[in-house]
């Protein structure tokens, strides 16, 4: 699972690079400026666009299988998922009514000061 976590990781820095290294096509905030370039390399277009789209599809189907593989109980997840949920289950959950904090059951009565000023 590590090793698809990394691998989305450099694809999405990967991602990221195709969409900077793109001119822009017209629209939003580019359109109406004197120095829009009108007449740019189609074909390097072309290819970074469709990298585009690759890349997307690559990062939608490894997060589709890092949520499968860890929703299923994957090889590196059973034994800290068990740590994890022994822990929730020994520490205590506070009252739904807001009875305030409450003290433990072990602890001493508090000391209080006995001298007369």
């Amino acid at each position: 699972m590590l090793f698809l976590i990394i691998l989305l990781i450099i694809v999405c820095i990967a991602l990221s690079l195709f969409v900077l290294i793109q001119n822009p096509k017209g629209g939003g905030l580019a359109t109406g400026g004197a120095g829009s370039n009108m007449f740019g390399v189609q074909r390097t277009g072309d290819v970074l666009e469709k990298g585009t789209w690759v890349l997307l599809a690559v990062i939608v189907v490894l997060t589709l299988s890092i949520t499968t593989i860890s929703k299923s109980g994957g090889p590196s997840a059973g034994a800290a998922d068990s740590k994890i949920q022994e822990q929730l289950d020994k520490t205590p959950s506070p009252s739904p009514l807001g009875g305030g904090a409450t003290a433990p059951a072990n602890t001493p009565p508090p000391v209080t000061d006995t001298t007369k000023k």
